[in-house]
């Protein structure tokens, strides 16, 4: 009987797509969906960081700007703000942004035993949606793998102010150019609560998450 129901629902499915591999039709389909939803927001640079500041901080990230020439020592500060003394980072992310004296390992492909042994993990970003309190990674340079942002307690991501926009059709837009790679999108550290609403910290990844907005990088 088992068998028969999975048969009758995969003949469904079957019968539903019959169409689906006639992308014309589809693309006829998408290009009628009306999008006169807000595209781009009038906000100016500030009032765009501030947004971006106001609703990271609403999450429970912790935001801190700074100077390029301040960076190492921003990353020093808020990983001894939580005893972070083994840190993780990608093969590639720029050596110069580092603090000096910090033990630093890069990630090689670690598996997740071996990543719960790091602290925090350090990272660029590839953008932010300010609208929606968003960052944005990718498997790009200096952003490394998710499990290594996921796994460890905290997460410090350094972002650079001119990589922030207004909303989400904006962040579509600049994405294009690798909309093929897989992108994750966080609002904040990881939290959800249970049926009595009691909110846990930590459990999908880092308990903390903190973003560091750079005027520009070296």
């Amino acid at each position: 009987m088992a068998a028969d129901a999975r048969s009758e629902i995969l003949s469904a499915i079957r019968s539903a797509n019959r169409g689906a591999t006639d992308l014309t039709h589809a693309e006829l389909d998408y290009a009628e969906i009306p999008r006169d939803y807000t595209r781009h927001a009038g906000l100016s640079r500030d009032e765009t960081i501030a947004l971006l500041t106001e609703r990271l901080v609403d999450y429970n990230a912790h935001v801190f700007p700074c100077g390029a020439d301040q960076l190492p020592s921003a990353i020093r500060e808020a990983l001894q703000q939580h005893g972070a003394s083994h840190v993780l980072i990608p093969g590639d992310f720029p050596r110069n942004l580092l603090p000096d004296g910090v033990d630093v390992t890069s990630d090689t492909n670690l598996a997740p035993a071996e990543l719960d042994r790091f602290d925090a993990a350090v990272t660029l970003c590839t953008l932010a949606v300010a609208e929606t309190g968003t960052l944005v990674l990718q498997g790009l340079a200096g952003q490394g793998r998710r499990a290594a942002t996921l796994v460890p307690d905290l997460h410090v991501c350094v972002l650079r102010v001119e990589d922030i926009v207004n909303t989400v059709p904006e962040a579509f837009d600049r994405l294009a150019s690798t909309a093929r790679r897989p992108l994750t999108f966080v609002s904040g550290p990881s939290a959800t609560a249970d049926i009595e609403m009691t909110r846990i910290k930590g459990v999908h990844g880092p308990r903390q998450l903190y973003i560091l907005l750079v005027q520009s990088l070296i």
